[in-house]
C-alpha cells in the first residue's frame, strides 16, 4: 500500500527512489504540466529528480519549485494540472515522501491515489520526440503576495517564530519582514538536519516559553518540516491547544460552519456548526469541496477554502499575527471551553491488523466509543507503525476513564 493518510511517507532508500520515479511517471502520463517542490532533507533533492524522471519520460512538463513549503506548492498548482510536493513533513529526517495536490490545492482523492496503487509500476514511457521539459521557477514570491493581499498584517507587532529548520524558512520571516513584524527567530535556516523534533508538539518546544516571556511577545509561530502545520503560544507564554486554535481561527474568521476530525473536542460545537470527517488533512480538504468556511484539524493543520484547500501553516501564522494584534489571546482562550483530552502513541508494527481485528471498516479512520460524559478513538496512524488513542471527557476522571478504555482494547499496559 503506497498511500497513508498524508501521502506517500517511508523511511529513505531504493525502494522510496523507485517509488517516487514510478508515481511520476504514473502521474505525468495524465497531466501536461506538474509543479514541484521540496523541504528541506537531505534526500529532496534525488526524490524531486527520480520523480521529475518519471514524469519528463510520460511526456509531462515539470516546473521546479526548489525547497518551500508544502502549502507554496499547492498554491502553484493552480497553473498546473498538479503540484508535487518531496516530503515527510513532521517524520523524522530519515523519512522522506511524496504529497500529490490538485490544482485547487486539494489532495488526490481516494479514487485517484486508488488508480496509482494499482497502476504505478506500469511502464509510462513515451515516445522519444514526445518527452517531457524541465524548468525552474519563483513560487515563493507569488505566494507572498497573495498572503499580503489578503491579510493586514499589524507593523510593529513582536512575535518569536522557530521554523524548525523546516521549509517554512523560506517563507515566514520574509512574509514578517516584508510587514514590518519583528520577530526573534530560532532554528529559521534551510538544513537537512532539524534542531528539534519537527512535529510542532508542547513537549518538543520547553524553550519557547522563556523567549515569549524575555522579548514580550505577543505569541510564538511554531511550524513543522514543510510548513503544512502550524501551532502557536500565546502572549503569555502558553502552548495553545490545537482545539483552542481551531477555536480562535473559526471566532477570528467568522466562520459558521467549521469541518473538522473525529479526534477534535467536542467544545468546537459551541462556536460553530461542525461537520466531522475520518482523521487526516485530506478528508478535511476534500469535505470542504462541499461547503464550509473554515477547517482543520488539531494536530495543527489548518484549512481556509478561500485561499486554498490545502493546510497552510504560513497563512495561519499570519492570521495568528493579525489576531494578536487585536485580541489579548490568553484573555480569549480563557473564555473557552476546556474539556480534558488525552492522547497517547502506542508502537505497533501490527497497528492496522489489530484494529481491523476490533471491527474498524478502515484502520486510520478507527473506532470511535461514545458515552454520555466522553469520548474515545482508537485509529492506526496512517504513516506510522503506532496506534492512537484519543480520549475526552467533561472531566479528568470521566477523560481517563474513557482512555483506559481505548487503552484496554488494544492490551496495552
Amino acid at each position: 500500500m503506497l498511500f497513508g493518510s498524508s501521502g506517500i511517507r517511508r523511511p529513505f532508500g531504493s525502494e522510496l527512489i523507485k517509488t517516487a520515479r514510478e508515481v511520476g511517471g504514473c502521474v505525468g502520463a495524465s497531466c501536461s504540466s506538474i509543479v514541484i517542490g521540496r523541504d528541506a532533507r537531505t534526500t529532496g533533492p534525488l526524490l524531486e529528480a527520480a520523480f521529475t524522471a518519471g514524469a519528463a519520460a510520460a511526456g509531462c512538463r515539470v516546473i521546479s519549485g526548489g525547497v518551500a513549503p508544502t502549502p507554496t506548492v499547492a498554491y502553484a498548482a493552480r497553473h498546473h494540472d498538479a503540484g508535487c510536493m518531496i516530503t515527510a513533513s513532521h517524520n523524522p529526517e530519515e523519512y522522506n515522501g511524496l504529497k500529490l495536490v490538485n490544482p485547487d490545492g486539494s489532495a488526490f482523492s481516494l479514487a485517484r491515489q486508488q488508480e496509482i496503487e494499482e497502476t504505478h509500476a506500469l511502464p509510462h514511457i513515451t515516445d522519444w520526440n514526445k518527452q517531457g521539459e524541465t524548468a525552474e521557477t519563483d513560487i515563493i514570491r507569488p505566494y507572498l503576495d497573495v498572503i499580503q493581499d489578503a491579510i493586514s498584517l499589524p507593523e510593529g507587532l513582536h512575535v518569536v517564530l522557530d521554523c524548525g529548520n523546516g521549509a517554512a524558512s523560506r517563507v515566514t520571516p520574509a512574509l514578517l519582514r516584508r510587514a514590518g513584524i519583528q520577530y526573534t527567530g530560532i532554528n529559521c535556516t534551510v538544513q537537512g538536519f532539524f534542531a528539534r523534533p519537527s512535529e510542532p508538539l508542547k513537549e518538543n518546544l520547553p524553550y519557547i516559553p522563556a523567549m515569549v516571556k524575555q522579548s514580550g511577545a505577543a505569541g510564538a509561530l511554531i511550524h513543522d518540516g514543510d510548513a503544512d502545520r502550524f501551532m502557536a503560544f500565546d502572549n503569555q507564554g502558553n502552548y495553545i491547544s490545537g482545539d483552542h486554535l481551531l477555536m480562535l481561527f473559526a471566532e477570528w474568521t467568522g466562520a459558521k460552519t467549521v469541518v473538522t476530525t473525529v479526534d477534535a473536542s467536542m467544545a468546537i460545537e459551541e462556536v460553530a456548526t461542525v461537520r466531522r470527517t475520518p482523521v487526516g488533512d485530506s478528508f478535511v480538504s476534500e469535505a470542504l469541496v462541499a461547503g464550509g468556511d473554515f477547517g482543520g484539524e488539531p494536530s495543527g493543520s489548518w484549512i481556509f477554502p478561500a485561499h486554498s484547500l490545502c493546510p497552510d501553516g504560513p497563512y495561519a501564522a499570519a492570521l495568528y499575527c493579525a489576531m494578536a494584534a487585536e485580541w489579548d489571546v490568553a484573555e480569549k482562550i480563557a473564555e473557552y471551553p476546556h474539556y480534558p483530552i488525552i492522547r497517547r502513541s502506542f508502537r505497533r508494527e501490527d497497528g492496522r491488523a489489530l484494529l481491523l481485528a476490533l471491527g474498524a471498516d478502515n484502520p486510520t479512520d478507527g473506532i470511535r466509543i461514545e458515552e454520555e460524559d466522553g469520548w474515545c478513538l482508537i485509529r492506526a496512524s496512517g504513516t506510522e507503525p503506532k496506534v492512537r488513542v484519543t480520549a475526552e471527557g467533561r472531566d479528568t476522571v470521566s477523560a481517563e476513564k474513557m482512555a483506559q478504555k481505548g487503552e484496554a482494547l488494544i492490551c496495552v499496559g
